[in-house]
């Protein structure tokens, strides 16, 4: 399997596989690339809708060459906790924005979220975000204030004035019970529209289709998160050790 960074051929080919409506997969499998660098590739560079093979390439140079400009770190910097490799977790990272940004997040929101879910804490100060991400304050105030109006962080008071962005063992839970309302209202409000068309029309019963399905969906998600909320606080369970103290690997 090819490695190194795509070539300008193989996102001209990346191009024209979205152009024909290929999965993600299936233009990954042409390459003979992992699924996740396409991902990663179209997310990056203005999704599949807006993706330009040639302005992606530049994008790319451009990224690079800021890289190499940008001033090596610290020597004393502390290394990565629980001794993880940083560029695995720096990999890892950029996958799970990807994912979020495929689900409808900005690219930056995204980033800052995989920030928080993916620090021990739970939880980033402004100002630690902004050093994490390499970006100014203002576009971490943007990102923080969008996740918080989707319920997807919280805002809790640190020392003095500063405050800190969480996310805690509810967050997800809550995310889905708002989703599951919103799909909730557009059942609501194509059950209306059967009102309005008459409910003997094909309007009419196309309307009251989409309402029946939309409720029956929302009410499950609501049912699942319900039952498996508990999940969310289960806490990992620690090797037992063994009875004569010595290690059994």
């Amino acid at each position: 399997m090819p490695g190194g960074r795509l070539t300008q051929q193989e996102r001209q080919q990346i191009a024209l596989g979205l152009a024909d409506g290929l999965a993600y997969a299936e233009i990954a499998r042409r390459l003979d690339r992992p699924t996740s660098t396409v991902t990663r590739e179209v997310m990056r560079n203005g999704g599949p809708a807006a993706y330009r093979a040639d302005l992606a390439h530049r994008a790319t140079e451009h990224r690079t060459h800021r890289r190499k400009r940008t001033a090596p770190r610290d020597p004393q910097a502390l290394p990565h906790a629980h001794g993880r490799d940083a560029e695995a977790v720096q990999a890892y990272e950029e996958v799970f924005t990807t994912v979020f940004m495929a689900s409808g997040l900005p690219r930056m929101t995204a980033r800052v979220l995989v920030s928080l879910y993916t620090t021990d804490a739970g939880s980033l100060t402004a100002s630690e975000l902004t050093q994490r991400l390499q970006v100014s304050p203002a576009t971490v105030s943007k990102a923080v204030t969008f996740l918080e109006s989707q319920g997807l962080i919280r805002r809790e008071r640190d020392t003095g004035r500063r405050e800190r962005y969480a996310v805690d063992d509810d967050v997800m839970y809550q995310s889905v019970i708002a989703s599951a309302r919103a799909t909730a209202q557009v059942g609501d409000t194509a059950r209306q529209g059967v009102g309005v068309l008459g409910s003997g029309t094909p309007a009419g019963a196309r309307l009251e289709n989409i309402a029946r399905f939309v409720d029956f969906i929302s009410e499950t998600i609501t049912r699942a998160a319900d039952q498996a909320r508990e999940i969310l606080h289960t806490k990992s369970q620690a090797p037992a050790e063994p009875e004569n103290g010595k290690s059994t690997t």
